[in-house]
């Protein structure tokens, strides 16, 4: 009996987690990065559902939703796609939530640029 109660607090605590990681990542984060003409701005919104995430990529390129999102404890991932001059382009984003900060390793065509989010206020 004593390792019923166990095994169900476990299972608990763990759905406790994952609830508390998925309400962590919802809301707007914003992230500046240096770019050829200057500092570029990338402002996300993200909506988690379980291990699925959704909401939008914007920037001077216009917004994006994204797609293939993904949770897996505090790790999240991500693609953008974004057309420019007739060719698609899909950038990748990985990152590590951590509190009011979001770190990011962004993959491009051109290559790996790391970025970090922090969650906004407006």
């Amino acid at each position: 009996m004593k390792l019923r109660t166990l095994l169900m607090f476990v299972a608990a605590l763990a759905l406790f987690t994952v609830s508390a990681f998925a309400a962590g990542i919802d809301g707007k984060w914003a992230a500046t990065m240096e770019g050829q003409n200057g500092p570029m701005t990338t402002t996300f919104t993200f909506k988690a559902d379980g291990d699925k995430l959704t909401g939008t990529v914007s920037g001077r390129n216009g917004e994006a939703p994204i797609e293939d999102g993904k949770i897996d404890g505090n790790n999240i991932s991500f693609v953008r796609t974004m057309e420019r001059n007739g060719e698609k382009m899909q950038i990748k984003y990985s990152g590590t939530l951590s509190g009011d900060e979001l770190k990011l390793k962004v993959t491009t065509p051109r290559g790996d640029r790391e970025m970090t989010a922090k969650r906004s206020t407006t």
